[in-house]
């Protein structure tokens, strides 16, 4: 039977309208990435104070552990309240309102005078820059349609990485010459910039009907959810050990200075955040998340692996060779558990779920600071690596077989 050509033009007019994606959706989503790292870059500020505290001021590793964690603490106290105001009013007001007030903590902290009111100021900035991780993740599901949300959200993902290469090559040589306070300055000033870009150039995405919300707790529907959470907390220890420790592992153990450390550890984060890219971009095309995530889980023990047996030769080049390897595998998973859990979710639970998605690893994240840097002081780093090989590979049996979407995954 021949095709007429009105039937050929309706059917390229329906395919390219299908992968159209809305030329305001890129600018939302720079302003998402943007107000995301900016957040990452006071979060992660603690971690590269930790040569500073420990070497020269005589800190623990596990306090200077514990110091920290101080800010992944504040997030996973309120990730879940934030995904919820989000929920309710939109991205908009919520991201520039936590930009401001990480801002505001960031000034606190400049001005402490003792471990603990800094602890406390780290704790309540971490409270209000987790208002950008459920809010642009958001973005992201509202904005684009499913077939370029790995991108997208791939894309997103660079956030924390960049924000952490950011924190990596401008926070240790200004704490090591002009101390705690000189350090705060750049996040200070980068939130409260971006608090106001953002509440200026920031939209939130269209709702879609209230018919085609979905009012049913997906959490009771089928495990899904769950088993995703459990995976991503699992596959947060071996990512934040190397983030956390990295820097004082190149400078005490492989003797690195800390402009070069802070280099290498800047280049490896913005190594994995093109690795998001790349992650996101396969599970486009092969229609799936939790299949590459499987792949991702596997490699993460292996090279986790690597990077103990490269420790414990003490080759320099060889392990930091290793240490950028492991970086770019172990932040390889946040994007696609991230999209797994927004399309499962649906547009009137994705912001509570992307909540609870990030509490549980900011729990994890919590944790491998003090408990992380207690086990190195009692084995050393190799082993240390050693053994947190063990989470991705509990992670791996762990990961859905299965992809589970909402019932109208267009309109979320």
């Amino acid at each position: 039977m021949m095709v007429s050509k009105v039937e050929i033009i309706m059917s390229m007019h329906i395919r390219t309208t299908e992968e159209a994606t809305p030329r305001k959706a890129w600018l939302m989503l720079g302003l998402g990435v943007a107000s995301q790292a900016v957040g990452v870059v006071f979060a992660s500020t603690p971690a590269f104070l930790i040569p500073l505290l420990h070497s020269q001021r005589g800190m623990s590793l596990g306090n200077a552990g514990l110091l920290s964690s101080t800010p992944f603490v504040g997030m996973m106290l309120t990730l879940v309240a934030w995904g919820a105001v989000t929920d309710r009013f939109g991205e908009k007001w919520v991201i520039s309102a936590g930009l401001f007030l990480t801002s505001i903590a960031g000034v606190g902290a400049m001005v402490a005078h003792s471990y603990v009111v800094l602890g406390v100021f780290f704790l309540f900035g971490g409270m209000a820059a987790a208002s950008t991780s459920s809010a642009s993740g958001r973005i992201v599901v509202g904005w684009f349609p499913k077939h370029r949300r790995g991108l997208a959200m791939g894309i997103r993902q660079m956030a924390h990485p960049l924000g952490v290469t950011a924190a990596a090559i401008i926070i240790p040589p200004l704490a090591s010459h002009h101390g705690i306070s000189a350090a705060l300055v750049v996040s200070v000033v980068l939130n409260a910039l971006l608090g106001l870009v953002c509440a200026i150039g920031l939209a939130n995405p269209k709702s879609p009907p209230k018919t085609e919300m979905l009012a049913t707790n997906p959490y009771k529907q089928s495990n899904f959810l769950w088993r995703i959470h459990i995976v991503s907390i699992l596959l947060v220890v071996p990512q934040f050990t190397v983030s956390t420790f990295g820097l004082v592992w190149l400078i005490s153990q492989l003797h690195w200075s800390p402009f070069v450390a802070g280099l290498i550890i800047g280049i490896a984060q913005f190594t994995g955040a093109i690795g998001r890219i790349g992650v996101g971009i396969i599970s486009d095309k092969a229609n799936s998340r939790v299949r590459p995530l499987r792949w991702v889980a596997i490699s993460a023990c292996g090279v986790m692996l690597l990077l103990a047996l490269m420790g414990a030769i003490g080759w320099e080049i060889a392990a930091a060779a290793a240490f950028v390897f492991a970086t770019v595998v172990t932040v390889a998973d946040n994007g696609l558990a991230f999209t797994a859990v927004a399309e499962a979710a649906g547009p009137s639970w994705s912001g509570k779920s992307l909540g609870v998605q990030n509490t549980g690893q900011f729990i994890a994240a919590s944790v491998v600071g003090p408990v992380v840097g207690l086990l190195i002081s009692a084995v050393g780093y190799p082993l240390a690596f050693a053994i947190t090989a063990v989470c991705p590979a509990l992670a791996f049996p762990l990961v859905p077989k299965h992809d589970e979407e909402h019932l109208h995954p267009n309109n979320i």
